[in-house]
């Protein structure tokens, strides 16, 4: 218990890697990356639009950091003409997604266009997804610890289950990588990103009670 009451009366751990070299971290990382990754990138956007009609890019205002709002941007996966519909939650098999689309979300590849998101710094390479202000605008004081960093293009529920997981379960994920983010938990997310890309989100998929970051965070029901 008083584990659990002093990550409540810190619910930031690692704040000076959160607030000064992981900002460093980040820009530097993200720079390196689209320079090596601009030839593909040139590609993926050529054939987004060689193979469906519409934009190159989807745009999304989310909640980061303390609730701002920014313009998320990432390739384009679904028919140009579709109305999409923020509360809906897309499965990788949708009818609505392209064949390209399919691709490009199986291997995470529509998140690429982030780093730019990351370069401004209204995300982290590493980090609770930002979500969509109507979504954020219900939160209650627990779930609104996971706007203490900033939102990441990978992070502890990405790799621990992803959209396979219920998005309760998927906050207590978000909340324990506020209370424990540190450099070498953002270097095992990274790397841990890498095989969930090629070994698929379904074999990595880990209940959160049965992880070793339970021990962090106290379900919503026992801190009222």
């Amino acid at each position: 218990m008083m584990e659990s009451m002093d990550a409540r009366e810190k619910p930031v751990s690692g704040a000076l890697w959160s607030r000064g070299p992981k900002r460093l971290f980040d820009g530097a990382a993200a720079l390196i990356l689209l320079l090596v990754l601009s030839p593909l990138l040139v590609l993926i956007a050529a054939l987004v639009k060689l193979t469906s009609r519409g934009a190159v890019f989807f745009t999304q205002d989310r909640a980061g950091k303390d609730a701002r709002i920014f313009r998320l941007v990432k390739f384009r996966t679904m028919r140009g003409d579709r109305k999409p519909d923020p509360k809906e939650l897309v499965p990788l098999h949708h009818p609505d997604i392209t064949a390209l689309g399919y691709v490009l979300r199986r291997f995470k590849i529509d998140e690429v266009p982030q780093l730019f998101n990351v370069i401004r710094g209204e995300m982290s390479l590493v980090g609770p997804r930002p979500t969509l202000p109507d979504q954020v605008a219900a939160y209650d004081a627990f779930r609104r610890q996971r706007l203490l960093v900033r939102p990441g293009i990978t992070g502890l529920a990405q790799v621990y289950g992803n959209s396979l997981m219920p998005w309760d379960e998927r906050i207590l994920y978000d909340i324990a990588y506020v209370r424990r983010c540190g450099f070498f938990l953002d270097l095992s997310i990274l790397l841990r990103t890498i095989l969930v890309v090629f070994v698929g989100e379904r074999r990595m998929t880990r209940r959160f009670t049965n992880s070793p970051f339970a021990r962090y965070v106290d379900p919503p029901e026992a801190e009222n």
